[in-house]
């Protein structure tokens, strides 16, 4: 892939620009899809095919704007072409993190994610039909690899135990009482856009806040417990994916699906599965084998592709597959007003 200062009318507009080139197929609504919690998610505003996020940096909080064009998703499909010969991204960022922004923007985008070994010819005989089918339909996405540590481990301790629709919904009320407005673009900035909290923030959060986003207090001690180590947490990133999995886990309240989910985000992990998800395995072993199965059972039939097993998870969710339902949905239990 490669990287190119933006044109000198987004340099113009922005306090930090680039232009990046894939050399491949690519889409970015696809490829950031896994980093957003939901259509609402205050620190997202995606605007067709552009993507606008907030969010912290070392350097102070900064606004970026994600603009594909050339293929991709520009172009209707996975098929590239356009600029360079294949699709680009336009990469915009203002406020004082714009530079650790636009830095961090490739890996963010997926320049560190190798399918090259999954692609294998030999290997890919070895993949079920059903996968072999999407990977030749998603050549276009790519696994993230978003860096910040922080950002991903609170919505998903918020997520530990509890429905989707509550967890967002806690999301999203905390980010908008104690988040900040994103710094202001040189082109309209999105209305509502804001920077969710650092950590001194999140710290900052009262008991009776959490409990009014419907948050119990065994989550909200574990985010606290977690972000007491913000700083070696945020170290993590520079470290493998499965060392910052195992680092994460000494912390109580974090186990094997919080890390999972984590470097899933933050380090691209190609191979960390989600083990105690509510639904993963029974969905996996029906994918796979037409039955549900448990998390011993989803392991062993993603044993012959370690190393690759949360691509094949991917995969198989790229496809729409859905796994019969029996019985009542779980029950959203709301405590707020008690």
């Amino acid at each position: 892939m490669t990287i190119a200062e933006a044109p000198p009318r987004l340099a113009a507009a922005a306090d930090m620009s680039l232009r990046w080139y894939p050399e491949a197929p690519y889409s970015l609504s696809r490829t950031l899809a896994p980093l957003l919690r939901g259509n609402s998610d205050p620190s997202f505003c995606v605007q067709g095919d552009v993507i606008w996020n907030a969010f912290t940096t070392a350097d102070g909080p900064a606004t970026m704007r994600l603009a594909p064009a050339g293929g991709g998703d520009a172009g209707g499909g996975d098929a590239g072409g356009g600029d360079a010969g294949g699709p680009f991204v336009d990469v915009q960022a203002w406020g004082p993190g714009a530079a650790a922004a636009t830095k961090a923007a490739p890996r963010l985008l997926g320049s560190d994610d190798d399918w090259q070994d999954f692609d294998d010819p030999a290997f890919h005989a070895t993949l079920p039909r059903m996968v072999r089918e999407a990977r030749r339909r998603s050549r276009a996405v790519r696994l993230p690899s978003s860096g910040r540590m922080v950002d991903q481990l609170v919505p998903i301790i918020l997520e530990q135990k509890v429905t989707v629709l509550e967890a967002r919904r806690a999301y999203r009320y905390l980010v908008h009482r104690f988040g900040t407005p994103a710094p202001r673009a040189g082109i309209s900035t999105p209305p509502g856009l804001v920077v969710a909290p650092a950590a001194a923030q999140w710290l900052q959060v009262p008991s009776w806040e959490w409990h009014k986003a419907g948050v119990g207090p065994q989550r909200s001690a574990t985010v606290m417990r977690a972000l007491r180590s913000a700083p070696a947490l945020e170290r993590l990133a520079a470290a493998p994916a499965l060392e910052a999995a195992a680092k994460m886990q000494v912390i109580p309240g974090i186990g094997v699906w919080t890390a999972a989910e984590v470097v899933q985000r933050t380090h691209g992990c190609p191979d960390s599965i989600s083990v105690g998800d509510y639904h993963l395995a029974a969905y996996v072993g029906a994918a796979l084998t037409g039955r549900r199965t448990d998390d011993a059972g989803m392991l062993r039939l993603l044993e012959p592709w370690r190393g690759h097993r949360q691509r094949v998870v991917r995969m198989i969710q790229s496809t729409g597959f859905r796994k019969p339902t029996f019985g009542p949905r779980m029950t959203i239990q709301d405590h707020r007003a008690h």
